[in-house]
């Protein structure tokens, strides 16, 4: 029984070795396993990974080949849409060759250019090709850069290309037009005023009413004035009868109300019937009347300058300047020529003429209702432009036209040329230079009449006079009420269309000599 004991022992020992092998050759081979599964993934991982970004590459690559093609596209539809004006403008000049012969030679020029251009552009196809094969070889070369690096290096290379290029280009167009800039400008003036055959008139500011006799002006007057004070309260016009035969004088500032009254004044005269409630009933029929003229008048210079979509009110503007003048000449009359030559310069530059005749119509609008507000016509002018939401062009050729701001647009620089072309033509305004010579000395020498002052020069064809004060005799506070003084009496004492600003200058110089 004991060496069985001892027998046993041993026997557990080598036992349990033997389990403890089987135990961990077992996991060794589960853990071996287990390795090669794991390594199989990453594998498998790796080279969906490694296909994706390969998938990824050719998809860019084919956009920005399909880009590169669409834009090649897009300028072949530019040169081709150039082709088409080039062939209506050269339609257009054809009929136009006995005026515009002297244009034959840049036309010429500018084919060769356009030759020149197509042969440039095709030589850039040639070489945008070009660039996408070797950027298309860049990206393969670049399999291991990120798709935002490759993209910024693509895009880095072609804007300095197309940077140099365009460069050169400018470069060249501005040397061209330098060279034929006065030459064309010439030109072009001298064939806008071939084609343009204004007419003129000359309307006086006064307004005369002829009587059939004397008698009549008694019965205008009325039983103690009262038919002259109910004529004038109606119409808003001072009504003038004096010892002149056979003529009564209307004076108003508001050339509006001015023409209601002349025509009031003649239907009573033609009726007979004077007495105040009759001049009421005819003085509202007559504004009734106006207005609708006044409506027809705006619409119909907007139907004949082909200029749509208006705002009512502007149309009213419109019309108001039909009984407008401005040494002699009819405010309306004016607009329409300035708007017809400004659609001339437009049209020999290639800008917009419908924009343009827009422009050149509505330089004068202010003029309209410049005696309601404080202010040049200008100013006011692009004011109610503004409110009425016109193009910021048509609002600064208003504003601009007399260099009271300055201009932002070439329409505002033409509706100026166009402006100065229409006043200063032979025939235009009724003032003689004698006159305008004699109206300014007349108003530098009311201002020099004033106490003070050292100086007066009368500016921007009398629209302004700057007065030059003795700093020693007037102080600030005295500056300010001379300058109303001034205006006043400016107001009182002269006839201007318009209004003339008055400027007061005081300052104080030191004058020393070191010998």
């Amino acid at each position: 029984m004991g060496e069985l004991e001892k027998l046993i022992g041993p026997l557990l020992i080598v036992g349990g070795f033997a389990i403890s092998y089987a135990i961990v050759t077992k996991q060794s081979a589960k853990a071996k396993l287990e390795k090669e599964k794991v390594l199989s993934e990453a594998r498998s991982d790796a080279e969906r990974i490694r296909s994706e970004s390969r998938t990824e590459s050719q998809d860019w690559a084919q956009q920005q080949r399909e880009d590169v093609q669409r834009e090649v596209r897009e300028g072949r539809k530019e040169i081709k849409q150039a082709e088409r004006d080039l062939r209506k403008r050269e339609d257009s000049l054809d009929r136009r060759m006995d005026l515009l012969s002297k244009k034959e030679q840049n036309l010429e020029s500018l084919e060769g250019d356009l030759d020149q251009r197509k042969s440039r552009i095709s030589t850039k196809e040639n070489e945008i090709e070009d660039l996408v094969d070797q950027q298309r070889e860049n990206l393969e070369r670049a399999a291991n850069m990120s798709r935002d690096e490759a993209r910024t290096t693509l895009l880095d290379s072609m804007k300095q290309e197309v940077d140099h290029e365009g460069d050169q280009m400018i470069q060249r167009m501005v040397e061209r037009v330098k060279d034929s800039a006065d030459t064309k400008c010439k030109s072009i003036l001298a064939s806008t005023l071939q084609r343009i055959s204004a007419t003129y008139c000359q309307e006086s500011t006064v307004t005369s009413v002829e009587i059939a006799s004397d008698d009549m002006k008694g019965r205008i007057i009325g039983r103690e004035g009262r038919n002259i004070r109910a004529f004038e309260k109606a119409t808003g016009v001072d009504v003038i009868v004096d010892d002149s035969p056979g003529v009564i004088t209307l004076s108003c500032f508001d050339p509006i109300r001015r023409e209601m009254g002349s025509r009031a004044l003649s239907k009573l005269l033609q009726d007979g019937r004077i007495h105040p409630s009759r001049i009421e009933e005819i003085v509202g029929e007559t504004k009734k009347s106006l207005n609708e003229e006044i409506q027809k008048s705006g619409v119909q210079v907007s139907y004949d300058l082909d200029i749509p979509g208006i705002h009512p009110k502007l149309v009213t503007l419109l019309g108001r300047l039909k009984y407008r003048t401005s040494y002699s000449q009819n405010v309306l009359a004016h607009s329409v020529e300035v708007a017809n030559i400004c659609g001339m310069l437009a049209a020999e530059f290639g800008l917009d003429q419908s924009l343009a005749k827009r422009c050149g119509l509505f330089h004068d609008l202010g003029k309209a209702v410049d005696h309601q507000f404080e202010g040049g016509h200008p100013e006011i002018g692009a004011t109610i432009l503004k409110r009425y939401d016109e193009a910021p062009e048509v609002v600064n050729s208003a504003a601009s036209h007399h260099n009271d701001v300055p201009q932002e647009s070439i329409y505002a620089v033409l509706t100026q040329a166009a402006d100065s072309i229409s006043g200063s033509r032979p025939g235009a305004r009724g003032e003689s230079l004698d006159r305008y010579i004699e109206r300014l000395e007349k108003l530098e020498g009311l201002v020099n009449s004033f106490s003070g002052v050292s100086n007066a020069q009368a500016i921007q064809a009398g629209r302004e006079v700057r007065v030059f004060v003795n700093a020693h005799k007037v102080n600030d506070k005295k500056a300010t009420r001379l300058a109303h003084d001034i205006a006043k009496e400016v107001e009182d004492q002269l006839t201007y269309p318009g209004e003339i600003k008055i400027t007061l200058i005081r300052e104080t110089r030191v004058v020393e000599y070191a010998r």
